[in-house]
């Protein structure tokens, strides 16, 4: 079994910093950039688990929430990923790595 600490991590992260994030910061892009990776993250758990299925995509329940709405894809992916190959979850972590720079450049 592959160990996703380094993804959980990265997210936990991420999304502590959302959470953190004044509104002003939010408006700024880092909302939009949190969703967008929870979305993404969604959707590989969601091909993971059921490919050749459409993933459906994760709604916006507002900038106040995208850090929650990051832990729940961030956890589904973790789980979906634990039998995968290791490559997948270096690609996950990186992903959220390179969008917590975007976020808060």
């Amino acid at each position: 079994m592959l160990d996703t600490t380094p993804l959980i991590t990265a997210v936990e992260r991420l999304a502590d910093r959302l959470r953190a994030a004044p509104q002003s910061r939010l408006q700024r892009g880092a909302a939009a950039e949190g969703l967008a990776t929870a979305r993404e993250l969604s959707a590989r758990a969601q091909r993971a688990e059921s490919p050749g299925r459409e993933p459906r995509v994760m709604p916006d329940a507002g900038m106040f929430a995208v850090g929650d709405q990051l832990m729940v894809a961030g956890r589904d992916l973790a789980v979906a990923l634990e039998t995968a190959p290791s490559a997948e979850l270096d690609e996950a972590v990186r992903y959220v790595e390179e969008a917590a720079a975007r976020a808060f450049a």
